[in-house]
């Protein structure tokens, strides 16, 4: 008998839906898109109103025949891909390639994959939105327009061997990197004096309790400093006055997709991608609701489960019923918050995905729980020689109320200036207070913190600029383009100065700090700041956060049928287009050169600049008698910072790192990059491999390595000659000395019979191919 054939994403969403439906239904995975716009062209017909080519890849061939074959044999064919914008594009061309009526065939979606939530879609199917449909066309046919016509503007523009790409909301994403680095670079600190002391009371007991107090003012001054405590010699403290106020505290929402990935990088430390993965597999595996949503909605069944959880856990005083609202004004209410799909489940098994569902889980909790009721104590401590004024803070945790679950975590940013409040022992105004200690400590301003994976879609998301499905890709696309790069920083010391009064005297210590290191942080390269320099200066509007945001909102508006995508495009597209012929004329080639000074030894200039195969300095003029030597930049250096001194040092590399069979190892950088020279051979090393700290072992097995590769090359060669039989990437060919020869189609089955006659034979009577021919091309004189 024939089954109803249900078409979901992935595999893992198929198996579960299938114990839920049971016989009736045959449930299959089309692995994602089933379609792409044709690589081969720009993919998209600009005459034809930018209608998109559609292909299917080869990969996906076999899963859309065996999909078709059973499409013909079922009953109904149901379509079940994910509740966005994509799965409602997927829907749509799985229709197309599978000859199904889009106005007729019943697609259905759900945010959980529980039994009520896919029982109740089943009953209610509707049909594909094509205006969901429309919208993610818009943004796919937008998006490879602009990556087609800027990214063969940047190979010519910009110097780099490597094929350089753009892409609309990627370069944005950059931008924001880059413009972030050069506040960084730009800051200066500026340092004050904040006033610390410890004061001792009795407690109820009598017993002695010594507690901080630091000044309501910074001092601006070390001179400044010394005076007031010169001022507080002999003096008396004395409490003036003592504030208790209420506070409280109230939970953060449950999960949209960019919170959870925030605080999945706080908490967990995941990327964003792992968070987005981990995610996937739990609602696939039916444990949470759908994770791609910017909604802080909870269903009416959610909200009632999360009630139970908490008056039997902790009881009917924890719970407080709240409704929170979106900020984003476009985001769906109609469907939910992130949320496990059964609350009674606290934990599960899985080790890999276990964190990020009690994370999920303690968060939707907390989100319906009753405020944290503080009480906050706030001392104002007077000193008898001064007007200056110290203040003593502590705060009293009453009930802890969400706090006993959850509190949502911070990012580097909002750490500054925060003092932690603790206890503070009972006290009376005009109580004289003794004070144990009393110093200045030298204080600097903090730069910006650079961005994390996690509070770059925070940024994003505040500038309204990409949407839930797009914040991972965007994260990985611009580290994959090498124009951005996750990395850790190491910290350097600082000395920074402390005063103390002891007695009536002032001294003056100098203690060290480490600052600056970082952990996970993104760091733009060379390369990302020069094609954003590059782009900013020609593509104003592609990089202007504002007109960003807006194509977004054009977005929606075509989701919500209010405005045809082809007119959106062609809004977009025409002055675009201009922009980019106009700069394909004018715009001159970008090196990102910096001038650094002279060499003191050779008087040659010397320039930090993009070459061919990344940032390097070089010393000299290509168009000089002499030709330049170059260097690359060691991976935390960077064109716009480099010093002259920094420069020259990397000239001064040439490591000997040891002997392998008795020929010494020696470690250089080269125009292409570093190398290992033995034996009278060059081995480029690893991008992995560190020049200025790879050792021995590391370098010999990679040097193996290589040799062995090169003898797998080898198919014969000839002793007392230089001619030698080789492999290559095309088929087998010849090579004497520094020239190759092409084998005749004769020869192309069977080259290990070759003999040196008939190899000679055939060098002589055919030209040289590869580098040395066009090299002997160039040097040839023009016969006119």
């Amino acid at each position: 008998m024939a089954k109803n054939l249900l078409i979901v994403e992935s595999p893992a969403k198929a198996k579960t839906i299938q114990k839920i439906l049971g016989d009736e239904f045959e449930i299959k995975s089309c692995f994602g898109h089933i379609r792409d716009l044709d690589k081969e062209e720009m993919g998209v017909d600009i005459e034809r109103n930018y209608q998109p080519i559609y292909v299917i890849p080869p990969e996906k061939k076999k899963i859309v025949e065996d999909l078709k074959k059973l499409a013909q044999k079922a009953k109904e064919v149901w379509l079940a891909t994910d509740e966005d914008r994509e799965g409602e594009a997927i829907s749509w061309h799985l229709a197309e390639v599978l000859g199904l009526d889009p106005l007729t065939t019943k697609r259905i979606v759900f945010h959980e994959i529980t039994k009520p939530a896919i029982e109740k879609a089943v009953q209610q199917p509707r049909t594909i939105d094509m205006n969901l449909v429309n919208a993610q066309q818009a943004r796919r046919v937008l998006d490879r327009l602009v990556g087609f016509e800027l990214s063969p503007l940047l190979w010519r523009k910009v110097s780099m061997k490597n094929a350089l790409s753009a892409g609309r909301v990627q370069s944005v994403a950059v931008r924001l990197i880059v413009e972030r680095e050069r506040e960084i670079q730009a800051f200066k600190p500026e340092s004050s004096f904040q006033v610390e002391a410890i004061f001792s009371a009795p407690d109820a007991r009598g017993k002695e309790w010594n507690f901080k107090a630091v000044g309501q003012n910074k001092i601006p001054s070390a001179e400044e400093a010394r005076n007031f405590l010169n001022s507080c010699a002999g003096a008396r403290y004395e409490v003036k006055d003592i504030e208790i106020k209420p506070a409280k505290r109230s939970p953060a929402p449950p999960f949209t997709t960019s919170t959870l990935q925030q605080e999945a990088s706080r908490k967990l430390g995941y990327s964003v991608a792992k968070t987005m993965l981990l995610a996937q597999k739990l609602y696939e595996n039916g444990q949470i609701t759908y994770m791609r949503t910017d909604s802080v909605n909870l269903s009416d069944t959610a909200h009632e489960a999360i009630r139970n959880v908490i008056h039997q856990q902790y009881g009917k005083d924890y719970y407080q019923h709240r409704v929170f609202k979106n900020k984003n004004e476009n985001a769906q209410e109609a469907h939910e918050a992130i949320r496990p799909t059964d609350m009674n489940v606290v934990t599960i098994p899985d080790a890999d995905t276990r964190k990020l569902y009690e994370l999920i889980w303690k968060r939707t909790v907390a989100s319906q729980m009753s405020d944290a009721q503080l009480e906050k104590t706030i001392v104002h401590i007077g000193i008898s020689t001064s007007a200056y004024e110290l203040i003593a803070t502590g705060e009293v945790l009453k009930f802890d109320g969400f706090l006993k679950v959850y509190l949502e975590g911070k990012d580097d940013d909002e750490h500054e200036n925060e003092e932690a409040a603790g206890m503070l022992p009972p006290m009376q105004k005009g109580q004289v207070l003794r004070l144990v200690s009393l110093q200045a400590v030298e204080k600097f301003t903090r730069p910006p913190a650079r961005y994390t994976e996690a509070s770059l879609v925070k940024k994003l998301e505040e500038l309204g600029i990409g949407r839930p499905s797009t914040y991972a890709p965007i994260i990985s696309t611009i580290q994959k383009r090498k124009y951005v790069e996750k990395r850790d920083k190491e910290g350097t010391p600082r000395p920074y100065r402390i005063f103390a009064l002891q007695g009536n005297e002032i001294s003056e210590q100098v203690a060290e700090e480490i600052v600056g290191a970082e952990k996970g942080k993104l760091f733009p390269t060379d390369l990302g700041m020069l094609v954003t320099d590059f782009l900013n200066q020609y593509f104003e509007n592609i990089m202007d956060y504002g007109f960003t945001a807006k194509i977004e909102e054009e977005f929606d508006e075509i989701a919500r049928g209010r405005k045809p995508w082809n007119q959106m495009i062609d809004q977009f597209y025409k002055p675009f287009h201009q922009e980019v012929e106009k700069t394909l004329e004018t715009a001159e080639k970008v090196k990102g050169e910096r001038y650094l000074g002279d060499d003191p030894q050779t008087g040659k200039p010397v320039y930090a600049r993009m070459g061919r195969y990344g940032p390097m300095v070089q010393i000299g003029q290509a168009d000089g008698q002499e030709k330049p030597r170059f260097a690359k930049l060691k991976k935390e250096q960077s064109i716009e910072t480099i010093t002259l001194e920094e420069a020259l040092e990397l000239f001064k590399l040439p490591r000997s790192i040891g002997e392998i069979d008795g020929k010494e190892v020696v470690i250089n950088i080269g125009r292409y990059g570093p190398y290992a020279l033995y034996d009278g051979k060059f081995y480029s090393l690893r991008k992995d491999m560190d020049p200025y700290t790879v050792e021995l072992d590391e370098v010999a097995a990679w040097i193996a390595e290589k040799q062995a590769d090169s003898d797998k090359k080898i198919i014969k060669q000839f002793e007392g000659s230089d001619i030698q039989i080789l492999r290559g990437p095309y088929g087998p060919y010849l090579k004497k000395g520094n020239q190759n020869y092409r084998l005749p189609k004769e020869w192309q089955d069977k080259p290990e019979q070759l003999t040196l006659e008939i190899c000679e034979q055939i060098i002589q009577s055919t030209p040289a191919s590869g580098k040395t021919r066009r090299a002997a091309r160039r040097n040839t004189p023009s016969k006119k």
